[in-house]
């Protein structure tokens, strides 16, 4: 337990699908001349050096966001997400790769606000440091499912909450199935992503099915493989679970998950999938 590390796969192509969806959700929030806020339950370090050992050791970048880093034609969405990977890194050269508070503190705007919470001994003090001083982010040391009894719903009453665990539980898609059930009494009408990995694929549909029972409205699911899921071992792909989508998400996304498959494929067969597992009333 916590011994996962997100360095040794920071900016892989499943960075890449979940944070393209993440800058798109807070793109919506930013819409509406109303102040939000957004709470990441699984924040981790922050941000992450490529040239570290751990980065390096199986270059998982390299298959991620270094297949979009000098592409000479992107689509807006996936223009918008390598542009936010670039404010870090001014000299041109791939070498920072910001994790999900970094990227959701470049949008906030002055009256907008960012709680994060992390449990790993490990990646806490590095989070803490990262904003110290800023004062429209919160930092927690505790656990994120914990947090959404505390914290929801927010005062600002608009905003996100962006799940991301490690998986290293074999529980935690019961995990997430209980903290939608939590949202859901606490705040019925705020945004919530669930990002989650493909390995084996019955349990990741198993956790569909799961939240369909619960008949919640506007569940919208979203899905990118780069390998087959038939394979017997490794991450195939990733899926991201949206609650509340902002209006006309499936949209985008029916258009933008051709072009990360196309832009990330390494030649094995892929697939996406974009699906409504409850439709909005």
């Amino acid at each position: 337990m916590l011994s996962y590390r997100h360095v040794f796969h920071a900016g892989n192509f499943a960075d890449v699908f979940k944070h393209v969806l993440l800058i798109q959700l807070i793109r919506a929030l930013q819409r509406k001349n109303k102040p939000f806020r957004v709470f990441d339950t699984h924040a981790g370090a922050g941000r992450y050096d490529l040239y570290s050992a751990p980065a390096r050791k199986n270059r998982e970048y390299q298959n991620g966001i270094g297949r979009l880093w000098d592409q000479p034609a992107l689509g807006p969405e996936l223009s918008d997400y390598r542009a936010q990977v670039r404010t870090m890194n001014p000299d041109g050269a791939l070498r920072a790769y910001p994790g999900s508070p970094r990227l959701i503190r470049a949008l906030l705007r002055p009256e907008d606000r960012l709680t994060l919470t992390e449990l790993h001994p490990g990646d806490y003090p590095a989070l803490k440091a990262e904003f110290t001083g800023d004062r429209q982010v919160a930092v927690h040391h505790t656990d994120g499912y914990a947090s959404l009894k505390a914290f929801l719903p927010p005062p600002e009453r608009r905003g996100l909450v962006f799940i991301d665990p490690a998986f290293e539980l074999r529980d935690e898609f019961d995990r997430l199935v209980e903290a939608v059930q939590t949202m859901h009494r606490r705040w019925a009408t705020g945004m919530a992503a669930i990002w989650y990995p493909i390995l084996d694929r019955a349990p990741s549909l198993r956790f569909q099915r799961h939240l369909q029972e619960l008949e919640i409205p506007a569940l919208l699911c979203a899905e990118l493989g780069l390998y087959p899921y038939d394979r017997p071992v490794g991450l195939h792909g990733c899926g991201m679970i949206v609650i509340n989508p902002p209006w006309k998400l499936d949209e985008t996304l029916r258009r933008l998950l051709p072009e990360l498959l196309a832009t990330l494929q390494t030649g094995e067969p892929g697939q996406t999938r974009l699906e409504w597992l409850t439709p909005a009333n």
